[in-house]
């Protein structure tokens, strides 16, 4: 059995700490920004942007829906500064407080609304989604081999926000910037069982989405998945995860574009139609735990697939947990627990990682860059 490492406290990493002391208020204050919220709204949102600053965590008010659940999910750490309890936890709670405090789950009228949807749809008509579209006409050339590479490649790039995906040779994306990369056992799998399904846990919306559907075509299309299943979040999460109509937008950017990024929308259409692709969520999703604790139908659900990719940083956390890892600890070895192959496309941008060699460490280590939480690495891992 694999030793356990000690949790992520906020308090114990200067990237967390910022996340409460800085990210969180400077996001609340975007969103009171960018919406017509009353005096009821704004007065709780400037309450918990406090509350994360300097002061301890509150409990939901017993009138919200799941309540009880999140009593009993945080038991123990209700009354403590939020910098004193563990990280992962903290986040994901910072934004079901969000939710809460907008009235996202009650019965006027923002229920239901995504807070989010003004930064989703404004980097969806950005000019990093337009070059990524028009870039899919160069991409048709190119060899399968190539072609399949160099779509994984701006899968994994997608959610660097400063990054204008060159899809068809991959200018920009250096191969410094990989810390390690399976990609190739990931297609040694995909070829020896083609047909099967094919699970993607989603990360961003916008064009990290465009790009993974641009993966997707091309694992059906030519043959390497019967069935691709693209897992998104239930509600709106961590101010850019994508949900249903999250995809639903990035689908009809596709369609309203022209040549092969028209072609790509089009036949992901008719795969929708066909029963080939198809969109599910879990409320697990946005629950604040690792994957060790996933639901029985979910683990039954992924355990049958081909191989569950998960994409992004949160995922990669929720998979090896949010600990403090050696960084040379085998990837295999903290993901053995999984119920079926997986692999990990994350651009790194938070302290964990692991299954690196000593000799890539070392040469990290030794640049002096912060190549943890940067966004300026990235890596490819598989538990085949």
């Amino acid at each position: 059995m694999t030793p356990q490492a000690p949790v992520i406290i906020s308090s114990e990493s200067p990237f967390a700490g910022d996340v409460f002391a800085k990210r969180h208020p400077a996001l609340i204050e975007r969103l009171v920004g960018a919406w017509p919220f009353g005096p009821e709204q704004r007065q709780a949102l400037s309450e918990l942007a406090e509350e994360n600053v300097s002061g301890v965590i509150l409990p939901l008010p017993e009138s919200a829906v799941d309540a009880e659940r999140w009593r009993e999910w945080g038991s123990g750490f209700y009354g403590r500064p939020w910098a004193e309890v563990p990280f992962l936890w903290a986040e994901s709670y910072f934004y079901r407080r969000l939710l809460e405090a907008v009235g996202f789950f009650g019965t006027g009228p923002w229920r239901g609304v995504d807070l989010f949807a003004p930064f989703k749809r404004a980097e969806l008509a950005g000019e990093a989604v337009s070059a990524e579209i028009a870039a899919l006409d160069d991409v048709v050339g190119l060899a399968d081999d190539e072609r399949g590479q160099a779509l994984l490649r701006a899968s994994l790039w997608g959610n660097r926000a400063d990054l204008a995906l060159q899809i068809t040779t991959g200018r920009g994306i250096e191969a410094s910037g990989l810390v390690a990369d399976d990609s190739g056992v990931l297609w040694e799998l995909l070829r020896s069982q083609p047909g099967g399904t094919v699970a993607l846990v989603a990360d961003n919306a916008g064009s990290e989405t465009i790009a993974d559907l641009a993966l997707v075509d091309h694992l059906l299309a030519g043959g390497l998945a019967g069935e691709v299943v693209l897992h998104v979040k239930p509600t709106p999460y961590y101010v850019s995860d994508a949900t249903l109509a999250d995809v639903a937008d990035c689908l009809r950017a596709l369609l309203r574009s022209k040549g092969e990024a028209r072609a790509v929308g089009e036949r992901l259409r008719e795969a929708a139609a066909a029963g080939q692709l198809r969109v599910h969520t879990n409320e697990f999703w946005c629950e604040p735990f690792d994957f060790t604790a996933m639901p029985q139908t979910l683990k039954e659900e992924l355990g049958s697939a081909t191989i569950t990719v998960f994409k992004g940083d949160l995922n990669y956390r929720r998979l090896v947990g949010d600990r403090w890892w050696d960084p040379t600890l085998p990837f295999t070895e903290v993901t053995r627990y999984f119920p079926g192959r997986v692999a990990a496309l994350r651009t790194l941008k938070s302290d964990v990682v692991v299954g690196l060699s000593v000799e890539r460490l070392d040469e990290l280590e030794q640049s002096g860059a912060e190549w943890q939480t940067s966004g300026t690495h990235a890596l490819i891992q598989m538990l085949p």
